[in-house]
């Protein structure tokens, strides 16, 4: 059984190196999943965990208000297995991004991300997201500050632009202010992002991708671990990308289909163990569910990250239909799962 994080850890065994190389961040990011708001909770990342022992994991964007105000606990709480596992902040005051990175490694994080990314109304009222590519001076401070509160990774998740900021010289004087500051990593969503107009879902559809300015950005920054993120859906076309750029995140292909990860470890990561059966990583998950339903969790918290377990197998409706009918009962625990994955060749 593996320990859950539910106080920070012990900082003598936990805390990396102040000057730890870049290699291991370099190979540790070859492939991740996007943090994804109200999908990669602890739940959906113990799951993929199961699938994959070496892709990065990152959790939903935690704002620094809710880490500061709120209950600290319910944001940062993950269990041991869950390694690498990353936190992405939301936020624009450096003062703040320092304390929730120190918080970040006292909980035992691998690393902490800064959203530059998200283009929603929501995001942009609260001034952080992509909106901040605006403000190249403020971030360049977040990232410093974040930097000089803990000896963990700090990354940056961004666009390739916003609105008409969206020529590649401003995309190359950005990362460059980041760099300055002292970025360990960027993860680069290769499609700009509009702040009026389009809807968060359109943003991820609607501007064209431009892999081309990310791997030119490789060039001109070779010693820093750059990742793409965008429009990726296939591992085949993952191993053409990392021969460009160091590393590469997939989002809601990985989460709609998640059998995708089953050989990213011999693929990605040149890890030759066997991958598991579908009914296995189901069989591994039994004991963790029911220690969920033990402290209070609703099995419809877990299961529906589950539902793309067996796509495209023979009875995968099936399995979808009876998790959908079955998990919000009263009482449902894990024979629910097993009832349902009988249904599945």
């Amino acid at each position: 059984m593996t320990n859950r994080h539910d106080q920070p850890v012990d900082q003598a065994r936990r805390e990396p190196s102040l000057h730890a190389p870049t290699a291991p961040l370099r190979r540790s990011m070859r492939l991740s999943v996007a943090p994804m708001l109200d999908w990669t909770d602890r739940h959906c990342r113990y799951f993929l965990r199961l699938i994959s022992r070496h892709t990065r994991l990152y959790t939903e964007m935690v704002t620094t208000g809710a880490l500061i105000h709120g209950d600290r606990a319910r944001f940062l709480r993950y269990d041991e297995a869950e390694h690498p596992v990353v936190l992405q902040l939301g936020g624009s005051d450096p003062g703040e991004l320092a304390a929730c990175t120190r918080m970040s490694a006292d909980w035992g994080y691998d690393e902490v991300n800064l959203n530059l990314g998200c283009p929603s109304d929501r995001v942009q009222s609260g001034r952080f997201g992509a909106c901040l590519m605006a403000e190249p001076a403020l971030v360049g401070d977040c990232i410093a500050a974040m930097k000089a509160a803990a000896a963990i990774p700090v990354t940056a998740k961004l666009r390739i632009g916003i609105d008409d900021r969206d020529s590649y010289e401003e995309l190359v004087a950005f990362v460059s202010n980041l760099v300055e500051a002292g970025c360990d990593a960027l993860i680069v969503h290769a499609r700009k992002a509009w702040l009026k107009g389009l809807s968060p879902r359109e943003n991820r559809e609607i501007p064209p991708l431009r892999y081309d300015w990310v791997y030119r950005l490789k060039g001109e920054f070779p010693d820093v671990p750059i990742a793409l993120n965008g429009g990726v859906a296939s591992l085949d076309q993952a191993v053409d990308i990392l021969t460009r750029v160091d590393g590469l995140m997939i989002g809601r292909a990985a989460y709609q289909d998640p059998w995708l990860l089953a050989e990213a470890d011999r693929l990605i990561f040149g890890d030759p163990h066997p991958v598991p059966t579908p009914h296995q990583v189901l069989e591994a998950l039994i004991p963790y569910v029911e220690r969920q339903l033990a402290d209070g969790v609703p099995l419809k918290s877990i299961t529906r990250h589950l539902l793309g377990l067996f796509q495209g197998r023979p009875g995968a409706r099936a399995w979808r239909r009876h998790l959908s009918e079955e998990a919000h009962r009263p009482g449902a625990g894990a024979n629910v799962l097993l009832a349902a994955a009988a249904r599945v060749r």
